[in-house]
């Protein structure tokens, strides 16, 4: 019931959301099982030891043990064209069995335009390798502050839309956090690299919408200085499952 209450408050709090078009909705509860990831990003990915290594520990949580392990292809400032021309972020989509690939595009270092073309290579590259693509939905940072969250929520779940592809949430998810505790600050000292509680908002979206499934009971605490406490952990899975579900909800309507 405090999950419901949460979902409906999420949702109306933040009614310009309904107003975007919408992307594929996915059923959560039907999504396969991923048992190797593929991160490519920029720093946003790799800051506090990596998403990647975050990811493995949160799985090793899981009541049912698995097989799984996480990979990367990240480069510091780096655009998803970047990625695609610089990186051997697609020779590994092609030759390295993943069951997903998480795409993080930083659209204030591109531009929206610059985001679709490139988001439809990779999408096209990782739907050839049979795996899965799913979108991280980062933040806007005051450096290079021309573009709003609204903005960039609307431009991945256009591209998601075009795509059929699934968005991991996480600029919304970390907005949703610091309104609700504004004291509990998702961005790091230099206001653009997030803090670990940013790093692990990210991570339990990402999750959520990898696994379909809410990582409440993943009693995950990374080993990293943030003086993150087990409760304010808590506190943000249930804010990744709920953004995760509401999000879910805007797009099945």
């Amino acid at each position: 019931m405090h999950h419901f209450f949460l979902l409906i408050t999420l949702i109306v709090t933040f009614p310009g959301l309904a107003a975007e078009k919408k992307t594929t909705s996915v059923n959560l509860k039907g999504v396969p099982i991923a048992k190797k990831i593929l991160f490519v990003g920029n720093s946003f990915t790799y800051w506090n030891k990596g998403l990647w290594h975050h990811m493995e520990q949160l799985v090793r949580c899981r009541p049912e043990k698995m097989d799984f392990k996480a990979e990367h292809v990240v480069r510091g400032g780096a655009s998803l064209k970047v990625m695609w021309a610089k990186t051997k972020a697609s020779a590994m989509i092609s030759k390295g069995d993943y069951d997903v690939v998480v795409l993080q595009e930083d659209i204030p270092e591109t531009d929206v335009k610059s985001f679709y073309k490139f988001a439809r290579k990779f999408d096209s590259s990782v739907r050839k390798s049979e795996a899965r693509p799913v979108f991280f939905m980062a933040w806007p940072y005051k450096r290079l502050g021309w573009i709003s969250l609204k903005e960039i929520a609307k431009a991945h779940r256009t591209i998601g839309a075009e795509l059929g592809a699934q968005v991991a949430p996480v600029g919304i998810a970390w907005e949703k956090a610091m309104k609700k505790r504004p004291e509990v600050d998702m961005y790091a000292k230099d206001k653009e690299h997030p803090s670990i509680q940013g790093t692990y908002l990210a991570l339990c979206v990402l999750y959520s919408t990898i696994f379909g499934e809410s990582s409440a009971k993943l009693e995950y605490l990374p080993k990293k200085p943030g003086n993150m406490t087990a409760k304010e952990a808590a506190w943000l899975r249930q804010v990744a499952w709920v953004t995760v579900q509401a999000e879910q909800a805007f797009l099945s309507k």
